[in-house]
């Protein structure tokens, strides 16, 4: 399983500890991950998401998951956080 924001795409970053003495060693900055379940207002079920506590307070601000979905980018989306935002559009289109 991948260090990333099903959401934001948001990932591991790469960086250097540095000692008093100015030695440099390399050090992974993880993203805050946690597995969540989002509900879908207008498909009335639940999907699995492993998200970013970032991304997770996003979600709450614009208004749930669908809000959500409408105004993200497809490139910065999971597979499977992609094919939950067409069946969305779908079902809002039919509606």
């Amino acid at each position: 399983m991948s260090r990333r924001c099903e959401l934001t795409g948001k990932g591991v970053l790469v960086g250097n500890n540095v000692s008093h003495a100015n030695n440099k060693t390399k050090r992974r900055f993880l993203p805050n991950l946690n597995d969540v379940t989002l509900q879908s207002e207008t498909l009335g079920r639940s999907f699995k998401f492993r998200v970013s506590t970032a991304a997770l307070r996003t979600v709450d601000h614009r208004g749930g998951l669908d809000a959500f979905l409408a105004k993200a980018k497809d490139a910065d989306l999971s597979d499977t956080a992609l094919k939950v935002k067409k069946q969305i559009e779908k079902a809002q289109a039919t509606a």
